[in-house]
């Protein structure tokens, strides 16, 4: 088939799955555009999406400012590696810890590798300013974390499919159920070994669950209490995504250390990137630690334009009115429904719970329907559906999206 040849989406699918890793199962529709909310198959049918790439698309697809940025910067110099100086990086470095408040920013790609970086960088920190002796630190997770699938990360999930088969396990952690603050206080206590507490705000991949309000605060100031460091993985929970910047705002807590990822770059780009200040960051020293492409002229264009248009359109403004319509609207459907028992989030980061068993295929069953009726979601967990469309959506928009997304629930009532 010649590469000028359009393709059917039965086509494009057939080739992925002879000669792709199958490493992933997706929603059977093949997407050759987008543009805001809207996403296109090769046939030439519309969708709104509402996944935005896992949160990446925040800024809607192919932003203007932010594509412009990429390709301005692209022309121009795309790669030095850190063995040199780059005009860009500074530039992105400077207003990065500006935005987010912070002395220092360490740049990375993928979120896996800033969630790596940011436990290299915690138990560093624990063997030379807390004290621990060398290999004896341990760092605190949560249960039904997903921070992503790097064999370290993987060491301390209980998705027994990220982890079956791929041992031996990295040492090093301790799990506790959460939004459960005395598990916490216990396993901080517990030992003089403890080096941080790596938490999402909000769980995103486990289905969107949303801490009892007052868990952030009180697990930062256990933290403090104990010279224990607050490391937030706000990789999908960050840039605007939740009603503020960050999800932490919520309860206006300041981590020791933040992860960013995702719509660092509005979804053009592999950006993500760490955050700390001085007394923490300062113990990374030249051939530690590194990426040939991470700060690379791209990235640092790209995410200063991708942060400003988050700022400029009042991104995050608009998702907390937008997020608490659509919880409305959809709490009125729920409310005489048999098939959906709730929806929860904050912002545009929601999700539904459908009543029926994990294991069966009523959630994926919808969300066929709802790619046949206009709408893109995906379950999470086996009977969850998320929705987290791009944050540049408008009233109207939302209100379609709540109809197409009742009316097809209807058509699964019993």
């Amino acid at each position: 088939m010649s590469v000028l040849e359009k393709m059917s989406s039965a086509e494009a699918i057939a080739l992925e799955n002879k000669y792709g890793a199958h490493n992933y199962h997706p929603l059977p529709v093949v997407l050759s555009k987008g543009d805001g909310v809207y996403v296109w198959d090769v046939e030439g049918k519309k969708y709104y999406d509402f996944l935005s790439a896992y949160s990446a698309v925040n800024q809607g697809h192919c932003h203007p400012k932010i594509v412009g940025a990429m390709m301005e910067q692209a022309q121009t110099l795309t790669l030095t590696s850190r063995a040199f100086y780059n005009d860009k990086l500074g530039v992105y470095e400077k207003y990065i810890t500006d935005f987010f408040g912070f002395d220092k920013v360490l740049p990375m790609n993928t979120g896996a590798e800033a969630v790596e970086t940011a436990l290299k960088i915690c138990r560093k920190w624990a063997y030379e300013k807390k004290g621990i002796d060398e290999n004896e630190a341990q760092i605190i997770v949560c249960e039904n974390n997903f921070h992503g699938r790097t064999t370290t990360i993987i060491s301390f999930s209980n998705d027994e499919n990220a982890r079956k088969n791929f041992g031996p396990y990295t040492a090093g952690f301790i799990k506790i159920p959460y939004d459960d603050i005395e598990a916490l206080e216990k396993a901080i206590t517990s030992s003089k070994n403890i080096a941080g507490f790596l938490v999402e705000p909000i769980q995103g991949e486990a289905g969107v669950y949303v801490p009892t309000d007052g868990y952030l605060t009180k697990a930062k100031a256990l933290c403090e209490a104990n010279n224990v460091l607050f490391i937030a993985d706000e990789v999908q929970t960050g840039v605007a995504r939740t009603g503020k910047l960050l999800a932490v705002n919520h309860e206006n807590v300041q981590p020791d250390v933040l992860i960013l990822g995702k719509a660092l770059s509005g979804g053009v780009y592999p950006v993500s990137a760490v955050l700390a200040n001085d007394d923490i960051m300062n113990v990374i020293k030249p051939g530690q630690h590194g990426s040939t492409f991470g700060g690379n002229p791209i990235a640092a264009a790209v995410a200063i334009a991708a942060l400003e248009v988050v700022k400029n359109e009042n991104l995050a403004e608009n998702a907390e009115v937008l997020g608490e319509l659509f919880r409305s609207e959809l709490n009125k459907y729920i409310a005489d429904s048999k098939i959906c028992s709730l929806v929860r989030g904050k912002g545009l980061l929601n999700a539904i719970v459908i009543n029926d068993e994990e294991e069966s295929e009523t959630a994926w069953n919808i969300c066929m329907a709802l790619r046949d009726n206009g709408l893109l979601a995906k379950p999470t967990h086996g009977n969850i559906i998320r929705f987290a469309p791009p944050l540049v959506m408008n009233k109207e928009q939302l209100l379609d999206c709540v109809r197409i997304i009742t009316e097809t629930l209807k058509a699964f009532e019993k």
